[in-house]
C-alpha cells in the first residue's frame, strides 16, 4: 500500500491554503498562528503567497512559493525542490538570496513548493528602471548584477546532476524547432536564426551553472542596490555568457532602451562587475551573440503564447504576451545592424 501522505490533495482555495499553512506554522515552523495571508500578483509561473508566522507576539514575514494549484510544474522548470536547493547553494556562494525556511513535504498538504524569508524591496522592472527612489541604486546595480552572476557561475554544476546541460548550438536548434512548430513564418526571425547559426560559438571550455532568467523583474532591489536574486526555475548548465546576454534584452529595459542592462546600466559596468568578482574575461562578441539569442528566444516564446492561451492557460496574461512578438522583431533588426 502506498504512503497515505502521498495521496493528500494539495490545497487549492485560499481557505485551504490558510488552513494548511496554519498546520505548518504551528508544527514544523514552531509558531502560534499565521496572520496576513495574501496572494501576491507577482509570479507568472508560480503562486506567491505572503504571510507572517506569529510566535510569542513576534511576527516573522515569510513567502510561500509553490507550483500552480500545488502540483502543476512546467516541463521547462527544474521543480521547486531543486530550485530551493539551488537558492541555498547560491546563498553559500555569496549571491544575495532569500533564506529557504522549509521545503514542502506531501504531508504538509500544500503540494510542491517551499517557504522562504521575506526580502523587502522592489521587483517591478519599470520602477527599478525609472523610479526616483532607485536613482542611486541604478549607479551601482549593473556591477552588482555582474558580481552576482560571477558567484552563480562558480557553483559546482556537479552538485546538481539533474539539471539540463545544453550547448549553444543545441539551444539555438531547440528554439528554431519551436519557431517552426508555430507554423507562422516571420522573416525577421528567419534572418536572426541564420545570423545565430553563422556565428554560433563552440561549447564553453567549462560549462557553468547559469540562472537562466536573470533580468530586471527577477531581482529584488532597494535604494542601495541588489538585495536578492529570485526566480531560479529555469536554471541549467551551459555557457555562462548566456546570463550576461539575457539581462540586456530590450524587453527587460522597461522603456529605458538607452540603458542596455535592465534599463538601469551599461554593458561595460555589468562586465566589469563580473570580471572583478572572478567571473572571467567577457568576450563582447560572445555576449552579443547571447543578447541576440535572448531577444529571439523571447520572441519565439511570445509567438507560442496563442497555443497556450487556447488550451492550458486561457489567461489575459498569455494573450498580452503573445502581442509582444512584434516588439522583439524590432529589437532584433536593431541588434543585427550593429
Amino acid at each position: 500500500m502506498s504512503d497515505p501522505a502521498l495521496q493528500i490533495r494539495p490545497a487549492v482555495t485560499e481557505a485551504e491554503v490558510e488552513a494548511a499553512l496554519t498546520r505548518l506554522a504551528t508544527g514544523r515552523l514552531a509558531g502560534d498562528a499565521i496572520v496576513g495571508l495574501t496572494r501576491l500578483t507577482a509570479g507568472a509561473s508560480q503562486e506567491i503567497w505572503r504571510f507572517s508566522v506569529r510566535s510569542q507576539g513576534v511576527e516573522t514575514p515569510l513567502i510561500l512559493r509553490r507550483a500552480p494549484g500545488g502540483e502543476r510544474v512546467s516541463d521547462t522548470a527544474i521543480g521547486p525542490e531543486t530550485e530551493a536547493a539551488l537558492i541555498r547553494a547560491a546563498g553559500v556562494a555569496g549571491v544575495p538570496t532569500p533564506d529557504i525556511v522549509h521545503v514542502l513535504h506531501p504531508a504538509d498538504g500544500l503540494g510542491r513548493g517551499y517557504v522562504m524569508s521575506f526580502v523587502d524591496g522592489e521587483t517591478l522592472g519599470g520602477r527599478i528602471a525609472r523610479g526616483e527612489a532607485f536613482a542611486a541604486a541604478r549607479q551601482v546595480l549593473a556591477g552588482q548584477c555582474g558580481a552576482a552572476m560571477a558567484a552563480i557561475h562558480r557553483i559546482d554544476p556537479a552538485a546538481f546532476p539533474g539539471l539540463k546541460r545544453v550547448t549553444p548550438l543545441e539551444f539555438v536548434t531547440q528554439y528554431l524547432e519551436a519557431y517552426r512548430a508555430s507554423a507562422w513564418p516571420r522573416p525577421v526571425f528567419d534572418l536572426a536564426f541564420r545570423w545565430l547559426l553563422d556565428r554560433c560559438p563552440p561549447p564553453p571550455e567549462r560549462p557553468a551553472l547559469v540562472h537562466g532568467d536573470f533580468r530586471n523583474g527577477n531581482i529584488m532591489v532597494g535604494p542601495e542596490g541588489l538585495r536578492a536574486v529570485l526566480d531560479w526555475e529555469l536554471a541549467h548548465v551551459a555557457d555562462p555568457m548566456e546570463d550576461l546576454g539575457w539581462i540586456c534584452v530590450n524587453s527587460w529595459r522597461f522603456g529605458v532602451a538607452e540603458r542596455p542592462v535592465g534599463g538601469f546600466g551599461e554593458r561595460e559596468a555589468l562586465w566589469a562587475g563580473y570580471e572583478a568578482a572572478g567571473g572571467g574575461r567577457v568576450d563582447p562578441d560572445r555576449a552579443l551573440f547571447w543578447e541576440v539569442f535572448g531577444s529571439l528566444r523571447w520572441g519565439v516564446m511570445c509567438c507560442g503564447m496563442p497555443a497556450a492561451f487556447r488550451t492550458v492557460d486561457p489567461s489575459v496574461e498569455r494573450a498580452v504576451i503573445a502581442r509582444r512578438t512584434s516588439e522583439t522583431e524590432v529589437d532584433l533588426l536593431r541588434l543585427l545592424a550593429l
